[in-house]
């Protein structure tokens, strides 16, 4: 679609369509590619959806949902990144910082000040060296039974330069994404 990054043979884009086919290109057919099903969480799909290609094949993903998120009582609304995944025969060549990099740039003209993610405690260095910033603080999600705190690691990032996150408890008022 319309922008696009391409550092080397790697393309950035919006894509049209992302469907259990293009995740398998990715990271291949597995009953848990995200090593998150141990956390017993219902997730939301994804809007929008960003990948990088490499000779036509998908090879990164990066997916965003605007939600609903109370924060100090405040209720007010996040974009979400989530399916955020690296094809493993090619991570280490900057294709995370690529395909969320894309994805951000779109999240920035959603409206919400906040972009928030959800990862395993391996990733955070990662997510950190890309700007993300670990919520020290526990975080609810909704869940069939109501709400739960989420067992993964709360990060977020600005999406606009004046931002701070805010104190104060946090609930997202939705199933996570």
């Amino acid at each position: 679609m319309a922008d696009q990054l391409s550092p080397g043979p790697f393309t950035a884009l919006q894509l049209t369509r992302y469907t259990k086919t293009e995740q398998c290109q990715i990271l291949g057919d597995s009953d848990d590619p995200f090593g998150v099903a141990d956390a017993g969480l219902t997730w939301l799909p994804k809007k929008d959806h960003f990948g990088v290609r490499l000779d036509g094949r998908l090879v990164a993903h990066a997916g965003l949902l605007k939600l609903p998120i109370s924060i100090a009582g405040d209720i007010t609304e996040v974009v979400g990144v989530g399916g955020v995944a690296v094809a493993p025969d090619l991570r280490g060549r900057g294709l995370a910082r690529l395909v969320l990099a894309t994805a951000l740039d779109h999240a920035r003209t959603m409206g919400p000040r906040h972009g928030i993610l959800f990862c395993r405690p391996p990733l955070v260095p990662l997510y950190d060296r890309l700007g993300w910033r670990v919520l020290e603080q526990d975080v609810h999600v909704e869940q069939h039974e109501g709400p739960v705190v989420m067992p993964l690691r709360t990060m977020w990032t600005a999406l606009r330069d004046d931002a701070n996150w805010p104190t104060g408890e946090v609930r997202l008022l939705s199933y996570p994404m």
